[in-house]
């Protein structure tokens, strides 16, 4: 199913490594917040070091408006890997130019150099090939293991693997095996589980599962479009306007195999202590909002669920942050931990919310991207997996 090169692929004894990890991590104070993706590229750089390379790690962090900003930089996520690897790792504070070449010219295998932030540079977004050109010379071979940023055509994801003999990490492996499976090629049934409030993010996604799904259950915020195109108000709740012509189009289209909640949890206001019920589907009362799917929409959904031989779950179920709203959200995560399907989990809020159900390790693969995941789920090529070696 991988069609691409890994590390296992080739050598790289005594060869300077250039690893684009995903270290886009919570950091406030100085201090790392959640470790998830540092955790994940571990086996990576654990083989590579294993087999006599010198890596030189390079990342995004944030959102940096313009140019080097002290609160966007890797240098504590620097500190928190040595920790991490128990031995020391070095930070250079540019990611091209002569500082980043001078730190790079003086490693020796077994060495780990972290790169400031690649998006300190306004260039990085734009794939400008001159930047391409500097930060593949700081290295022999260029390993790609960022799943979450692998949708975007960046210089340190897709322009530098133009000039050094690029292959993917574990992760990357990992990811495209069992989203590109699950969406190639899945064991049948094929349950796809979508929540969350946008659906115009998602309509792609939902076209594309459509066509090779056997069931696609919808909550969270999504559902509230499909009521609303099938005509019932629904008073407070929130609703993308714009998107509501494209649910009746997706309803007509999609028939038996589209899946909404036959019970709803309403609030009187968006709060964890709102006054709250549970109704059957039917107009909403004004002043009320939908916050959760009901009991018998999570039993419905657990059965269909248990029957499954692969299941992919994006977006929460409902307002999983106030615990009255989260019933929902946990009851598809307990479905799924209780399931012998393949069960995969992709998407910020999704993963947060098995996190927070406490059913993380009883998932088969927890997805590390979010764009990512959503745009393997749509079809789509991924410029930095293409712009790998093939095998």
């Amino acid at each position: 199913m991988f069609s691409k090169k890994t590390i296992k692929d080739i050598d790289v004894n005594g060869k300077k490594v250039l690893v684009r990890v995903d270290f886009n991590v919570p950091v406030k104070d100085g201090v790392v917040g959640d470790d998830t993706r540092i955790q994940a590229a571990l086996p990576t750089l654990n083989y590579l070091l294993e087999n006599g390379a010198a890596l030189i790690l390079c990342s995004h962090l944030g959102r940096p408006k313009d140019g080097p900003d002290p609160q966007f930089s890797l240098k504590p996520v620097a500190d928190y890997l040595s920790r991490v690897m128990g031995k020391p790792v070095a930070f250079a504070e540019d990611c091209v130019g002569p500082v980043a070449e001078k730190a790079a010219n003086g490693l020796t295998p077994g060495d780990i150099l972290i790169l400031e932030n690649t998006r300190f540079h306004s260039e990085e977004k734009k794939n400008d090939e001159n930047m391409a050109r500097q930060l593949a010379a700081l290295a022999d071979v260029y390993v790609n293991d960022a799943f979450g940023t692998a949708h975007r055509a960046h210089v340190s994801t897709e322009g530098v693997a133009r000039f050094l003999p690029a292959v993917a990490g574990f992760l990357l492996e990992k990811e495209i095996k069992y989203l590109g499976q699950a969406v190639a090629d899945p064991e049948k049934p094929f349950v796809a589980i979508l929540g969350g409030a946008k659906i115009s993010d998602k309509i792609g996604v939902i076209k594309n599962l459509l066509s090779k799904a056997d069931a696609v259950l919808i909550g969270g915020g999504m559902a509230n479009i499909f009521f609303k195109a099938q005509g019932y108000p629904v008073a407070d709740s929130l609703v993308e306007e714009e998107a509501v012509e494209t649910a009746k189009a997706l309803l007509a289209q999609a028939g038996a195999t589209l899946r909404l909640p036959v019970d709803i949890v309403i609030a009187d206001g968006f709060s964890a202590d709102a006054n709250h019920k549970t109704m059957n589907m039917g107009p909403v009362p004004d002043g009320w909002r939908i916050l959760d799917i009901g009991p018998e929409t999570v039993a419905n959904y657990t059965k269909v669920i248990s029957e499954a031989k692969t299941v992919v779950w994006n977006g929460p179920m409902g307002v999983f942050e106030f615990s009255e709203f989260a019933k929902g959200t946990f009851g598809v995560a307990q479905a799924l931990a209780d399931t012998e399907a393949v069960t995969i989990v992709g998407g910020g809020e999704s993963v947060a919310a098995v996190k927070k159900s406490g059913l993380a390790g009883k998932i088969t693969h927890i997805s590390t991207g979010g764009g990512a995941s959503l745009e393997m789920l749509e079809g789509l090529t991924l410029p930095g997996l293409a712009a790998l070696q093939d095998k």
